[in-house]
């Protein structure tokens, strides 16, 4: 099924004024769901903000069957958190490392998830160690699968960096650790929302992402899916009167489902909207949306490689939505302010968000052009036309 381009434009507000190529910071919202968030924010100063969350509770809990949709999993394993960063520490910090355990990372890793491994690993005496790239820049799985033993408590992989386009072989990574008994907690940040993603077919333990990406959900808006059999096993590292109940003896109680990895305090207005973005997204569906993404993001490629004194750096076998690339004789901080300058949202990649991957390859900074289903070639020409005029 074919992406209705015009209609998904029309029902975009801010494809009228920007061409919006920062999809993997924070796409546009689409009208439904901006009319969801300010419908009940309204409901709010109307009613009371308890009230309007007790009249509208049917499309709060939609949210959690939107997302177990979306993955392929039961409701019962979605917590609703307020960013992707909480929703993967939460399920970290639930692990209880130990003097002489490993955690193995890749050279994909994100700079949040790499400081809270590199801290847990040091309080407990335990060893962070980094899974070397196969040829083509991605994790390697063989060498990964030889690396499993009984010391590993846990493998983090991103499935795709914050930093280019490259896709990680999640479901190979995943079949080497259900083979190896290892949990596997994939960042699915900048993954869901532009590809299909089930949690069955990667098998992921645990999944982080976001809503405010290609999802094109609000902001303030992420999620957690944690495997039903591991979560009675994970206790959060915070806990209030949501997650857990306060016992007549003065013990506590943590719920059974995955809901004991949010708080009881939530935007409301946002966590519809997420629900909303969700049922938006599928209702394109996920493999016409990743043809449209990957074929834009090739052509992107093409004409930048093609462009005199440009070159884009993305890895991997399979290449998404993302498309990292740097201009000679210009700082790439440099030329991502002046395509926004010009009404051409992209955003710069500074080596401190992946450290691994950056130092490796010797790179100092990348500019980020990141493609949706509602971008157009006409907007891939004002970018390419830019750069060749060197920004």
């Amino acid at each position: 099924m074919a992406i209705d381009v015009a209609r998904a434009r029309a029902e975009t507000p801010g494809c009228e004024h920007v061409a919006h190529l920062n999809n993997a910071g924070a796409a546009l919202a689409p009208a439904p769901v901006l009319e969801a968030v300010i419908e009940h924010l309204r409901r709010e100063a109307t009613i009371g903000g308890y009230e309007a969350a007790a009249e509208r509770s049917d499309r709060v809990e939609h949210s959690y069957d939107a997302i177990a949709r979306l993955l392929g999993c039961a409701r019962e394993e979605i917590a609703i958190v307020e960013n992707a960063t909480r929703a993967w520490d939460m399920a970290f910090y639930s692990l209880r490392l130990r003097e002489g355990d490993r955690v193995l990372t890749t050279r994909a890793e994100y700079a949040s998830n790499y400081i809270a491994l590199r801290q847990a690993a040091d309080r407990a005496g335990a060893a962070l160690v980094v899974v070397p790239d196969d040829e083509h820049g991605q994790v390697d799985v063989d060498r990964l699968t030889a690396m499993l033993d009984e010391r590993v408590k846990l493998v983090s992989l991103v499935h795709v960096p914050t930093q280019g386009g490259l896709v990680n072989p999640a479901a190979a990574v995943g079949a080497a650790c259900r083979a190896a008994g290892v949990p596997l907690l994939l960042d699915a940040c900048q993954s869901v929302g532009q590809m299909p993603v089930d949690v069955g077919a990667l098998g992921c333990d645990m999944l982080s992402a976001t809503g405010r990406k290609f999802l094109r959900g609000p902001r303030g808006t992420g999620f957690l899916y944690v495997r039903r059999d591991l979560v009675e096993r994970l206790e959060p590292p915070l806990l209030d009167l949501h997650a857990a109940d306060w016992q007549p003896d003065g013990s506590y109680r943590i719920r059974a489902d995955a809901r004991r990895f949010e708080n009881w305090e939530t935007n409301y207005a946002t966590k519809i909207g997420l629900g909303v973005a969700v049922d938006y997204a599928l209702a394109w569906g996920l493999e016409a949306v990743r043809e449209r993404v990957y074929g834009l993001a090739a052509q992107l490629r093409e004409r930048l490689d093609a462009t005199p004194g440009a070159r884009t750096h993305d890895l991997g076998e399979e290449r998404c939505g993302i498309v990292s690339f740097s201009v000679d004789g210009r700082a790439p901080q440099e030329v991502a302010r002046a395509l926004v300058a010009e009404g051409i949202n992209v955003s710069f990649s500074p080596p401190g968000y992946s450290r691994l991957d950056f130092e490796r390859r010797g790179i100092e900074g990348l500019v980020r052009a990141s493609v949706h289903y509602y971008n157009v070639e006409e907007e891939l020409d004002r970018l390419v036309e830019r750069v060749a005029g060197r920004a």
